[in-house]
């Protein structure tokens, strides 16, 4: 089912003349693309202000409970966010490398600009 899909959207779509709108995608890489842009950024959101939010309804909760010895508001601003951060980069590097890879996109160069660049030196 893959190589069907890689085939349908390598033969039948031109990615480099498809116009780019982010709210009205037009090739299938793009929407793909966004939804997972989409999806992490979420994820993005819920991570960084979750916690502060959660805080400020229920402070003396989040303050009374502790974690690792810090309580748990702080740990999860402190490290959490910073940590969530680190992953949500991770998993979109890896996302995005399976998407290039089933739509079959090279991010190596051209033959033209190596020689451009070897007629500059």
């Amino acid at each position: 089912m893959e190589q069907s899909k890689r085939s349908d959207t390598n033969n039948s779509v031109n990615y480099l003349e498809s116009k780019v709108n982010i709210f009205a995608p037009s090739t299938p890489f793009m929407r793909e693309h966004l939804k997972v842009i989409w999806w992490l950024f979420a994820a993005w959101v819920a991570i960084v202000f979750g916690p502060v939010t959660v805080t400020f309804f229920i402070p003396e909760i989040m303050a009374n409970i502790t974690f690792l010895g810090f309580p748990l508001h702080y740990f999860l601003t402190a490290i959490g966010g910073p940590l969530g951060a680190l992953i949500l980069s991770f998993i979109y590097a890896r996302k995005r490398d399976q998407m290039d890879e089933r739509y079959d996109i090279q991010h190596t160069a051209g033959p033209e600009s190596i020689a451009t660049k070897k007629g500059t030196e």
